[in-house]
């Protein structure tokens, strides 16, 4: 029997095996992004649902309960994505608030096909060696999307926020049970976030949108208020703000996270200042941005991980060359016949998104990785290796991508079992991944997964999805 088919056989008896019986997965190179360390020739025993230990060099076999030989493999913490909405599936119907495709779709069979597919979104994410993930923000049904995935052995742990706090609506998502909800005065911030902490959510959610009809200072009161609201309910606040002086605002009225990138101009060093101060953890959601312009003028350019481990259906229905062109809407008409015009606002984003990355990793800002998965385009699960790519051409080096995808990632998940992921350490979660090559040479290995465990349990990373 070859080397490779029985580490496989192996990791199916830790498959089936009870929670009971300890495993030691014996001599592999251990990477941990939390303190950057990597041990070789590394035991990781799991004992149960958690690591009860990391050792170095030859071990007491006595004490190792059933071994796997993992020589030649690396193992590093589960993956984090700390940016998605299960409300959205990342297909073209999924945003009818953004372009219209209700007459191929309507909304209400998007959203029921969305409830459908949870199982297949889990799974999805678990194939790319995610084990946890935040949701920041969707309907009220959103908390019932956690209970499932707790009740669901393949599945990433969820955090999850609810409704958004916005100073728009977006109608054309309110199915009875909207995932933006329009507030207009601080004491209707209050009740709502009142309304949220009986949910017991891990983060509220706003929508810091600015536009000509909604300036950055007209909706600070409400911020405060939702801030100090879900303060008093011991609940940290998520903002999107994607302009400097919205972020900048967020922060200042008490936001604990920033869930995009400044993308309108160039960070300052007050700013930074300001995130380190305040403890700031930023998610730079890099993919989501190309993601839309990419699907309308026909140029995506979907990873070979997304190729195969996102949904078939979900990445068939992103070719709009095949809606009728009287289906189209005129932003993706637009698109279509300006496919050049996609690429440079695309680029135009990543100019400064990118530096300003950069310059936040450089002053030791917590960056957690996240893609915003679910929008159009922007694919569930394998969403995060484009993530990868994007910060590497931020300039981040391997070992700071795996922080924020891990230790990082933690953090922004938060609570009793943020305290407990994102770390090869005694007492842990057993939340692993197992890789063929080494993700430091290259962070595209990161994505040459063998085996994925997830609170102990093993799972043979080619036989996830089938």
């Amino acid at each position: 029997m070859n080397a490779r088919l029985s580490f496989i056989l192996c990791l199916i008896l830790i498959a089936t095996a009870t929670y009971a019986e300890k495993i030691s997965l014996v001599g592999a190179t251990v990477i941990n992004p939390a303190d950057g360390k990597v041990l070789p020739n590394a035991t990781v025993v799991v004992n149960g649902d958690k690591i009860e230990r990391v050792a170095m060099g030859r071990q007491d076999a006595a004490t190792l309960g059933k071994q796997v030989s993992c020589v030649g493999k690396f193992i590093l913490p589960g993956y984090i994505d700390t940016h998605v909405h299960f409300f959205q599936s990342g297909d073209l119907f999924t945003r009818p608030d953004g372009p219209d495709f209700t007459g191929i779709r309507a909304y209400k069979d998007e959203v029921a096909w969305i409830k459908s597919h949870l199982d297949d979104v889990f799974a999805r994410y678990i194939r790319s060696g995610i084990t946890s993930v935040v949701d920041v923000g969707g309907p009220m049904w959103n908390f019932e999307v956690r209970k499932k995935a707790n009740a669901t052995a393949k599945a990433p742990r969820v955090a999850v926020a609810g409704p958004l706090i916005s100073s728009v609506s977006r109608k054309e998502l309110d199915l009875g049970d909207p995932p933006i909800v329009k507030i207009d005065t601080p004491d209707q911030a209050r009740e709502f976030v009142r309304k949220l902490a009986e949910k017991k959510p891990d983060l509220v959610k706003v929508w810091y949108i600015v536009d000509k009809d909604h300036p950055v200072d007209a909706f600070r009161p409400i911020v405060r208020a939702t801030v100090e609201e879900s303060h008093a309910h011991n609940i940290r606040v998520a903002v999107h703000a994607t302009e400097l002086e919205t972020a900048r605002a967020a922060v200042e009225e008490g936001a604990d996270v920033l869930v995009h990138s400044v993308t309108d101009k160039p960070v300052d060093d007050a700013f930074v200042k300001l995130l380190k101060d305040r403890h700031i953890i930023l998610c730079p959601t890099l993919v989501v941005f190309e993601r839309y312009g990419r699907t309308f003028s026909h140029q995506l350019n979907l990873t070979l991980e997304e190729q195969k481990w996102g949904n078939p259906e979900v990445i068939t229905s992103l070719d709009v060359t095949k809606i009728p062109q009287d289906k189209l809407p005129q932003r993706v008409k637009d698109a279509l016949a300006d496919p050049k015009a996609a690429l440079e606002r695309i680029k135009k984003t990543y100019d400064v998104a990118l530096p300003n990355l950069k310059k936040l990793e450089d002053a030791g800002v917590t960056i957690a990785a996240g893609t915003d998965a679910g929008n159009i385009g922007t694919i569930h699960g394998p969403a995060l290796f484009r993530e990868f790519q994007l910060m590497k051409e931020a300039g981040l080096t391997p070992m700071q991508i795996l922080q924020c995808a891990t230790a990082n990632g933690a953090k922004l998940f938060g609570g009793e079992t943020g305290a407990h992921i994102g770390n090869v350490q005694d007492g842990y979660f057993a939340d692993l991944v197992i890789l063929n090559s080494s993700p430091l040479d290259d962070i595209t290995h990161a994505s040459d997964i063998e085996t994925v465990i997830k609170n102990g349990v093993a799972y043979p990373a080619n036989s996830i999805l089938n």
